[in-house]
């Protein structure tokens, strides 16, 4: 991965979340962040989602999500190339419409390739293989293929043994009960968490939401109303816990379901311990 490739393909709302950071004010394009190198009460950091950039007002400074991480862990663009490379989803979506971004997809099928196959028994849910698709695609001239999770906008989130990204629009994915209008809603915050609940609960009694992200948390705040009973499977690391805790700032009946699984990073990882 290039510094042009960076700019283009990962969003700089995971960037700022990858360090905990996490907008005071903020809407679908925009939002407020304090400082990345002060302290302060006044939050002075505007970060545009659609353009991929940040401007600090209070000392005249742009940042892109490199220099972000520059910035906060004071290294060289190289080292910063590596810590997106290693410690972020790649996440290819449309932060500068005005560019033509460098993918396609080439093909979406059933899962029918050994190396996927093998890779969804390791996860324990081979079962639930009608759930995900094949996807085949082309990013800046190379071929790849893993396990796709199709979200609400038309992307998919693209899962294999060696990469986790994002093809497509970031977005959520919303699925529906078989019973109509269910006033239950169950919350994961990736697929496999969602594709482990449906193996260990054959009949879908509720309707279930995955954030695919938890910086698509500001997307479905407004959808949650309707429901009296909100159970929380989300991860047990700080993005995690910060999500739980501001859906349950909000929903009085929201249920934080991550005692199942303590001591473990998510519900599929407690699923596949033995």
């Amino acid at each position: 991965m290039n510094c042009e490739e960076a700019k283009q393909t990962i969003s700089i709302r995971v960037v700022l979340e990858s360090f905990n950071l996490f907008p005071i004010k903020d809407n679908q394009r925009t939002a407020f962040y304090f400082a990345l190198d002060r302290e302060e009460r006044t939050p002075s950091l505007s970060v545009d989602f659609i353009k991929n950039k940040a401007f600090d007002f209070g000392t005249g400074k742009s940042y892109d999500v490199i220099s972000i991480v520059q910035q906060i862990n004071q290294c060289s663009v190289a080292d910063a190339l590596k810590y997106l490379a290693t410690k972020l989803d790649f996440s290819i979506q449309n932060v500068q419409p005005q560019q033509n971004l460098e993918y396609e997809i080439l093909k979406v099928s059933e899962i029918r390739h050994f190396a996927l196959i093998q890779y969804l028994i390791t996860r324990r849910v081979y079962e639930q293989k009608d759930l995900v698709k094949e996807i085949h695609y082309e990013m800046y001239g190379k071929k790849y293929f893993g396990i796709g999770f199709i979200n609400d906008s038309g992307g998919f989130e693209v899962r294999n043994k060696f990469s986790k990204i994002c093809v497509g629009k970031k977005d959520v994915t919303w699925i529906k009960s078989e019973i109509n209008n269910s006033n239950e809603v169950a919350i994961f915050e990736g697929f496999f968490d969602y594709l482990t609940f449906r193996k260990m609960q054959k009949h879908q009694n509720s309707d279930y939401l995955i954030l695919n992200s938890t910086s698509m948390l500001f997307k479905i705040e407004n959808d949650l109303d309707k429901y009296h009973k909100i159970s929380l499977f989300l991860d047990n690391d700080k993005n995690g816990n910060f999500a739980k805790t501001k859906i349950q700032n909000v929903f009085m009946n929201a249920e934080d379901c991550s005692l199942i699984y303590e001591g473990y990073n998510d519900l599929n990882e407690w699923y596949c311990k033995d």
